[in-house]
């Protein structure tokens, strides 16, 4: 499945942090951001997560619902809370999504449907980074939120991991 502009987001049913969520209930007539990380307790997703997290207003004062996807359990996710907000002071109170047999990365065609049945402790099948968005559009947690804003922080956690504004890994 190829997902474009102005496509009905694909439907599912999932365990999360917030317990079972079928995702177009949940939305019940907002705007949704949905955005993958590979793996809890990492460095860069923690951060990313954080960020998130201190925008949760700004996005619900929108009417935007912020999910989030990992392969890891929701139990994971649920220790993981704490994590983030020790490094970042911001919890997030939006759901993450427990995709430990990748059903929806794969409806969503983050990952090949030959990828196997789960990448739990493997990061290396993992979509580093994929927007669906107008040609105008950028690529931080601030673009999503301000889409007409120009931006050229790639994370929120660069100067974090003592990396210059916009540097790759």
């Amino acid at each position: 499945m190829v997902l474009r502009i102005n496509d009905i987001a694909p439907d599912f049913t999932a365990q999360t942090t917030h317990g079972e969520i079928n995702l177009h209930s949940w939305l019940d007539g907002s705007w949704g951001v949905l955005f993958s990380h590979p793996k809890d307790f990492t460095p860069v997703c923690t951060t990313e997560l954080g960020a998130l997290a201190g925008l949760e207003d700004a996005f619900a004062r929108r009417d935007v619902k912020v999910i989030g996807l990992s392969v890891d359990a929701a139990d994971d996710h649920a220790r993981w809370l704490a994590d983030i907000e020790d490094v970042t002071g911001n919890r997030p109170g939006y759901p993450i999504i427990a995709d430990t047999d990748l059903a929806v990365a794969k409806l969503y065609d983050m990952l090949p449907a030959e990828a196997g049945d789960s990448a739990a402790g493997n990061s290396s099948t993992i979509v580093a980074q994929a927007f669906a968005r107008p040609l105008s559009g950028g690529r931080t947690a601030l673009v999503l939120l301000n889409r007409g804003e120009e931006a050229t922080v790639l994370s929120a956690s660069w100067a974090q991991l003592g990396l210059p504004a916009g540097a790759t890994l």
